[in-house]
């Protein structure tokens, strides 16, 4: 039924609105879901020594006149100086600068001489071959609850074709890794789904053991070799988001490329339709059960790394590979 035309409805005023008691670790992961691009944020020092740190919290604030802003925790060891600075760089990171990211999370004293970088307009130092950067000067700093807001006004860029480097919920979003891995695999891949439904994690029950949702490719749908297709016939309307794994496993024969995604089932609230799907909370996965000791160690991983809340991507073989991740300061 709808309201009439003479109903209204009022609409709380601030001082009704009464604040809530977030759990702080929640709150972050909740803001972890909007994906993000990565940047450095460096400056001169009164010593006129450089200093910088990376950081998410970047975005546009106006066109006329040209603002950008960085957020700076008031608890990061960069604060007094960035609070302070009259002049400040921004650079955009590029999808295959994930060591300078790293460089710059990190608390090494030498960040500057790991990196190539060059001095602009201000003197602030930007990263050599970043999508893009931006020479600033400080237009305001605003005080915002354990943070502060820096807002640079732009005088100097400069942009390149480069993709940027993403972020989302502890990871590292490469934007066209997708592609490109589904690309190099070729007809020898093997793209699978490490997916959640609210109740634990989507297994199936086969005469090999426990296995994860696997097909020969990822689309299409109509396709019942495909990951798409395999899903669709066990009637899970699953959502991928970000690959969390490729590595290349031989078993004596030739080499095929393994490619997994992490996603969520959503749910429906319609019973499963195939009985093969086993539902598992992740604190009691049957580890004896998963014969595939390559995907054993991966859920391992992942796992671990869902608990903390902070993924990255293993890229390498059944034996040897490395996880990417990021810390980021804020």
């Amino acid at each position: 039924m709808t309201k009439r035309a003479n109903e209204r409805t009022t609409a709380p005023t601030t001082e009704q609105i009464a604040e809530q008691a977030f759990d702080i670790g929640d709150f972050r992961r909740a803001l972890g879901a909007f994906v993000t691009g990565v940047t450095v944020v460096t400056t001169i020092q009164p010593d006129g020594s450089p200093r910088g740190f990376t950081a998410n919290s970047f975005t546009s604030v106006s066109l006329d006149p040209p603002l950008i802003l960085v957020c700076i925790a008031k608890t990061a060891s960069s604060y007094e100086v960035f609070s302070q600075t009259r002049r400040f760089a921004v650079s955009v990171l590029a999808e295959d600068q994930k060591a300078v990211s790293g460089v710059f999370a990190s608390k090494a004293t030498d960040k500057f001489a790991q990196v190539v970088w060059h001095a602009r307009t201000t003197g602030a130092p930007v990263m050599d071959d970043a999508a893009a950067s931006f020479d600033c000067t400080t237009h305001e700093v605003v005080d915002a609850g354990d943070h502060i807001i820096l807002i640079g006004r732009v005088v100097d860029f400069v942009h390149t074709s480069s993709s940027p480097l993403g972020y989302c919920r502890g990871a590292y979003v490469n934007f066209s890794l997708s592609q490109d891995a589904l690309a190099a695999a070729g007809s020898r891949a093997q793209v699978g789904a490490i997916l959640e439904h609210r109740d634990g994690l989507v297994l199936l029950d086969t005469p090999k053991g426990l296995q994860l949702p696997t097909g020969i490719k990822l689309e299409p749908a109509s396709d019942s070799a495909s990951l798409r297709g395999v899903l669709a016939k066990l009637g899970l309307d699953a959502h991928l988001d970000f690959i969390f794994a490729v590595f290349e496993s031989g078993n004596g024969q030739a080499p095929s490329v393994q490619i997994y995604y992490r996603g969520r089932v959503i749910d429906s609230g319609a019973a499963w339709i195939d009985s093969s799907i086993r539902i598992v909370p992740l604190s009691q996965i049957p580890w004896d059960e998963l014969r595939d000791e390559a995907v054993r160690s991966m859920l391992e991983r992942y796992v671990r790394e869902r608990s903390e809340d902070a993924f990255g991507i293993y890229v390498g073989d059944t034996e040897a590979g490395t996880v990417q991740t990021l810390a980021l300061a804020h």
